[in-house]
């Protein structure tokens, strides 16, 4: 039997991307709303009370607005905002961060989808936290960049026009968003130093973590940074542990699918290692992972629709 999903805010960049990857599929069944309907208050409530599924694609407070609506208790939630990621009744919809994550998935009613650049930190980090290598209070920084096509419609926009700059950082004021689940989903006593930007490429994402390994407590050589890697995401099909023996990474390694390849680079006479990830905002770190999440939770095959 088919399980229903409407998609509240299917028109916006993640909304389309998850309809891309449902497109065909015989096994769900897409509610959808034209325009006019989609504007009026009560289809859209039938719609979200109507539905097995429900993916939000929406603002953080009309997110909120969008729950508060299902007024059964069937309908599942997976919620793209970042409105519900650190709440306490909602689920973390990181399907391979820890052991249990998938089956914790698959028995919530709330899904709370990742943000994009924490996905790519707690990938890096999440392990090496868990096997003790970085204490949960140790002093962390992530350099990232992101195509502008995670900036919505506007960024959208504005990129799209002549002049657009080549490469812009922000959030220097600090207090980013994303910090509360790094922190929280790492088990970190202490958010990390964010520096997060855009460049001029519609997707595609590096997320970037620097170590001093001599300076750590456990001493941790590069290898055994990638052997714990390793472990972390054996017979995970979307997460490759690949070799740094390369001196370049490339934002649009993983654009256009729902991989995530993590790296290590070490250089041994400086004792440091550079941790990083490449992910498309659009795939692992929005649409696919929220595609990934309705897989788990509707017992279907977790890869079903994704691209790789």
């Amino acid at each position: 039997m088919s399980a229903t999903v409407f998609i509240d805010g299917a028109a916006g960049t993640t909304g389309l991307e998850i309809r891309e990857r449902l497109a065909g599929r015989s096994d769900i069944i897409v509610i959808t709303l034209d325009d006019a309907r989609r504007k009026d208050a009560d289809a859209r409530r039938e719609a979200l009370n109507d539905a097995d599924f429900v993916i939000l694609c929406l603002p953080d407070d009309a997110a909120r607005e969008a729950v508060a609506l299902i007024d059964n208790t069937r309908t599942r939630v997976i919620d793209a905002s970042s409105a519900h990621r650190v709440a306490e009744s909602w689920t973390y919809g990181f399907a391979e961060l820890e052991a249990d994550q998938a089956a914790r998935i698959a028995a919530a009613r709330f899904v709370a989808n990742p943000g994009c650049y924490p996905t790519g930190f707690l990938a890096l980090v999440r392990p090496l936290v868990r096997a003790g290598l970085i204490p949960a209070d140790w002093p962390l920084s992530v350099n990232a960049v992101s195509g502008y096509s995670g900036g919505g419609k506007a960024m959208v926009a504005e990129f799209g026009q002549p002049g657009a700059p080549a490469f812009r950082g922000y959030a220097y004021g600090g207090g980013h968003k994303h910090l509360p689940e790094m922190q929280r989903l790492a088990g970190l006593t202490h958010a990390p130093v964010f520096a997060p930007a855009v460049a001029n490429t519609y997707r595609g994402m590096i997320v970037e973590v620097p170590l001093h390994l001599r300076a750590l407590p456990a001493s941790p050589s590069c290898g055994d940074i990638e052997t714990v890697l390793h472990n972390a995401y054996a017979g995970q099909p979307l997460v490759t542990i690949a070799q740094s023996d390369g001196a370049t990474v490339a934002i649009e390694e993983n654009a256009g699918s729902d991989r995530m390849t993590l790296r290590a680079f070490g250089d041994p006479a400086s004792g440091q290692v550079r941790l990083v990830a490449t992910l498309d905002n659009l795939g692992k770190g929005a649409g696919g992972a929220a595609v990934q999440n309705l897989n788990i939770m509707a017992r279907l095959d977790a890869t079903a629709g994704l691209i790789f």
